[in-house]
């Protein structure tokens, strides 16, 4: 058999911030319900009971005021770098994942000349100039369409190694009046991606990605804080809630099912389905509809690893930090071994959906 030229994972890092935000840091913070309307403050604990209760978050990280969205993309790169060995000026693309840029703790200001991605490789002491590093803004799916652009430069021969980042640092752009702020969190991680001649077919098998921005753009979108007597004049991160979560439900399990078609695969092959985790209510609700459409009864356990429960959510962290937990064996019973289908499948602001389908080598 002619051996073919596969796009494989060969190293990933993460970067998990230190400060940990437990659900009771929230209690005495004054939401509001929109616009000028304040919540009773003595109604706080059933108000935080009930956001763990449906997302299943009961702490998140926070960065530390010295650090930014780069530095942790730094960090989880480098870790990439050494889990591979690969030496950083055979790179031929790093491609950095993020929606806001540096974010400081002292200016809340969106920090984004020069790229991220250039930041990282000055912090990697990368000299090769053709080692192209650019930055993907794609909401929450911006690292795996990270993944995705650059196995079409390694397929297509143009390359043979590539970086993948994802950062961000939602914490500082979250509203502290708004209930949605609990969910947000910060986090990097990191993956190489090489190619590797092999007569076997492994890696990246098949992937789909769509855009509805006709009528679910503004479904996240940036806007002033809840409280009008918030000091500075400043955009927060928004989201309508209820429609985004019946979007997702709705249209992720489809983009799923393609990729899985295009792989000639089914859902009873897969070992893994590794969601991006915004809220574990919308995940589950994901998984069961999936199970449903392409008519499997039975959902096997642990088919699904969680980390939203300590992490929260990450944004286009979260799905490379769960690989890296994973392939790492640092998740209870959630180990990958060769030979293992992974789903990777992520839903975001735009609205962006992609779904990969992988196959461990």
């Amino acid at each position: 058999m002619d051996a073919r030229r596969n796009t494989v994972f060969t190293g990933s890092g993460s970067y998990l911030p230190t400060r940990r935000i437990f659900n009771r840091d929230f209690v005495d913070h004054q939401f509001f319900l929109d616009y000028e309307q304040p919540l009773d403050p003595a109604d706080n604990p059933r108000v935080v009971a009930k956001l763990e209760e449906i997302t299943e978050i009961s702490e998140r990280r926070y960065v530390t005021d010295d650090l930014v969205a780069s530095d942790m993309g730094a960090t989880a790169a480098l870790e990439a770098l050494e889990d591979s060995g690969t030496d950083p000026e055979t790179l031929d693309f790093i491609v950095v994942a993020h929606n806001f840029g540096d974010v400081r703790a002292d200016n809340l200001r969106l920090d984004l000349c020069p790229t991220l991605a250039a930041r990282i490789k000055e912090r990697l002491r990368i000299r090769n100039p053709y080692c192209v590093a650019y930055d993907l803004p794609f909401g929450c799916p911006g690292w795996l369409q990270g993944v995705i652009q650059a196995h079409y430069f390694l397929r297509s021969g143009d390359a043979r190694r590539a970086l993948v980042v994802g950062t961000e640092t939602l914490s500082r752009v979250s509203d502290p009046h708004d209930r949605d702020s609990m969910i947000y969190a910060d986090g990097a991680g990191a993956a190489v991606l090489e190619v590797v001649e092999a007569a076997e077919p492994s890696g990246i098998v098949s992937h789909r990605t769509r855009s509805d921005t006709l009528e679910h753009a503004r479904l996240l979108w940036m806007g002033p804080s809840y409280d009008p007597d918030h000091p500075g004049n400043r955009l927060f991160l928004k989201m309508h809630g209820r429609k985004l979560y019946e979007y997702a439900v709705r249209t992720v399990p489809g983009v799923v099912r393609a990729s899985l078609e295009d792989a000639g695969l089914t859902l009873t092959d897969v070992t893994k389905v590794l969601l991006h985790q915004a809220n574990a209510k919308m995940d589950h609700a994901i998984l069961n509809r999936l199970f449903r459409e392409c008519g499997v009864r039975e959902i096997p356990e642990r088919i699904m690893p969680m980390t939203i429960s300590w992490l929260g959510n990450s944004s286009v962290a979260t799905l490379p930090t769960l690989y890296d937990l994973m392939r790492k064996d640092k998740m209870d019973g959630q180990r990958l071994v060769s030979g293992d289908v992974v789903v990777f499948a992520s839903v975001g602001a735009g609205m962006n959906i992609n779904s990969l389908v992988y196959r461990c080598p």
